[in-house]
């Protein structure tokens, strides 16, 4: 009776093994089959064949896999066209509005020719900024609008920064030589980073041109560009009237205007973009400041190999 227990123990035993064997073999070739059709859905591909009936984990669950990937490509389709049709409303909204506005600096214009009351010429000369403030509004709509759908791309490659921050000083020093500010730039000349030229120099424009607007004349401006182990540091500083340290988080939204300052020109859009640009390109800004000592604004983009 003994040998015959022992017999269906071993029988019991040799089952359990075999049957071990069997489930790891087939939670294996499910883990594979898996990780292969992510890469599929990944890539965009169509998925492997679910034969529903089989009896193994992939049978189980492969239908559903499919559904998901069904599901994910129709979204992605609805995806592409929300955009498309975004794009073509945007398109839409700059042409509409280029013409209207280039009129109305014509007209301007003529009417410099005219004779003019003092009231007339005061007049005129509130049409001229209105319309430079919402041709400059739409613009950076338009810019944000762009960028926040993917309809832009940053166009990453390898180029001197230099030729790029000198893009951006150059596009404030009307306003710097306006007010008599003193703009100092430390930068080396043959620096090479790989980023988007054409938006890494919009990121750093809109932070020159906040400090030029709330420096006052005689001011100063420090530009100082280091390159650090993860990421290339741009500081940009400024004598200004500095930021409350409680409205330092504020600044990045959008359309956000500190009070103090609403008299001056600008639509609160600025820091929002350059934020913006910066994540897209995997670095990010920071804000440094007190109440009447200036402020620094640190933009870091992140060191890439090209």
């Amino acid at each position: 009776m003994d040998w015959i227990i022992i017999l269906a123990l071993c029988a019991l035993t040799f089952f359990s093994v075999g049957e071990m064997m069997r489930l790891k073999k087939e939670v294996a070739s499910f883990a594979n089959r898996i990780e292969r059709n992510l890469d599929h859905v990944i890539a965009g591909e169509e998925i492997e064949e679910v034969d529903e009936t089989a009896d193994t984990l992939w049978g189980k669950v492969g239908e559903r896999f499919q559904r998901v990937d069904h599901i994910w490509k129709r979204k992605e389709k609805e995806s592409s066209m929300e955009k498309e049709r975004i794009k073509e409303l945007i398109s839409d909204l700059s042409h509409q509005t280029r013409t209207p506005i280039a009129n109305i600096k014509i007209y301007a214009e003529f009417l410099h020719g005219e004779s003019l009351s003092e009231e007339g010429c005061e007049f005129l000369s509130n049409l001229e900024e209105q319309t430079e403030k919402l041709d400059f509004f739409l613009q950076s709509m338009i810019k944000i609008s762009r960028l926040e759908t993917g309809i832009i791309q940053i166009q990453m490659q390898e180029a001197n920064f230099y030729e790029t921050l000198r893009g951006a000083v150059a596009a404030v020093v009307p306003k710097v030589a306006d007010k008599r500010l003193k703009l100092s730039v430390e930068c080396e000349e043959a620096l090479l980073l790989v980023h988007d030229m054409k938006w890494t120099q919009e990121a750093i424009f809109n932070v020159l041109d906040n400090a030029a607007k709330y420096t006052n004349s005689g001011g100063n401006i420090w530009i100082v560009v280091k390159r650090q182990e993860m990421f290339t540091r741009v500081s940009i500083k400024d004598s200004g009237k500095g930021i409350a340290r409680e409205r330092q988080a504020e600044i990045f939204t959008r359309f956000y205007r500190e009070p103090e300052v609403r008299e001056q020109p600008g639509v609160g859009i600025g820091l929002y973009l350059t934020r913006k640009i910066l994540e897209l390109q995997g670095g990010y800004i920071e804000v440094h400041s007190e109440v009447d000592e200036g402020t620094e604004f640190r933009l870091y983009l992140r060191e890439q190999s090209s």
